[in-house]
């Protein structure tokens, strides 16, 4: 009798967990496509009406992350990144960037599930060090135009890989992203490859290569690389 209430119990449980993280996913796709157009986030009308917002976060931490399959896991923190980015701008706004903030990425906490995380901890402990997986930079949002765009929808588990092939290869071949000088033989990069160098090649000089799988047209690979100054600017509509 215990083990047959034990079992229902389980089951019951895993279902909520299996509903709520639905319903996650489900609502961060009506707010992100709410409250993003062209790249870029309202941040005053979510600030006016921030209901959907803290639901949103209220919902996540209803679910229980380390019974969710790889896929799930990787998308949910996703999202969770780029709603806690928002509703950190949201509750300083007005602001010209996420700089102005001091801690805004190291020092600030937000809690998700039974801990406390900052931006930087989601990013590195929850994310790039559960997931080899260097695409991810070109997903997560960190509220600056230097960023690449912000999508008008959620990352979700079944589409996901899809997803991400999608935004790499936009960045890639966008001309104000990789800014190549022919006439120098030179290509100037954002500073994301800078300072996740690892993730994208085990050396600077092997860089074009990763960057190139993606490309349409191939950049030589004996062109100089160089860094373009990160842009900070807040990217609201």
């Amino acid at each position: 009798m215990k083990s047959f209430l034990l079992t229902s119990f389980l089951i019951v449980s895993l279902n909520t967990f299996s509903q709520n993280s639905n319903a996650f996913f489900n609502q961060a796709d009506a707010f992100f496509s709410t409250y993003v157009s062209n790249g870029l986030v309202n941040y005053k009308a979510i600030k006016k009406n921030s209901e959907s917002l803290n639901t949103l976060l209220e919902l996540s931490n209803s679910i229980a992350i380390s019974a969710l399959d790889s896929e799930t896991k990787k998308a949910f923190w996703i999202n969770l990144y780029n709603l806690i980015t928002i509703k950190s701008v949201i509750e300083n706004y007005p602001i010209k960037s996420p700089l102005a903030l001091s801690g805004f990425f190291d020092n600030k906490k937000h809690k998700v599930g039974d801990e406390n995380l900052t931006l930087n901890a989601i990013e590195n402990e929850k994310i790039r060090a559960q997931f080899d997986d260097a695409r991810i930079h070109f997903v997560l949002v960190c509220a600056g135009l230097g960023c690449p765009p912000i999508i008008n929808g959620a990352y979700f588990p079944k589409t996901l890989n899809a997803q991400l092939e999608e935004q790499t290869r936009k960045a890639l071949n966008d001309p104000n992203f990789i800014r190549l000088n022919e006439k120098r033989k030179r290509v100037a990069v954002s500073e994301i490859f800078k300072w996740y160098l690892k993730d994208f090649s085990p050396k600077e000089s092997k860089l074009i290569d990763y960057i190139n799988k993606y490309r349409e047209e191939h950049i030589p690979t004996y062109y100089k690389i160089e860094y373009y100054p990160y842009d900070w600017t807040l990217n609201n509509i």
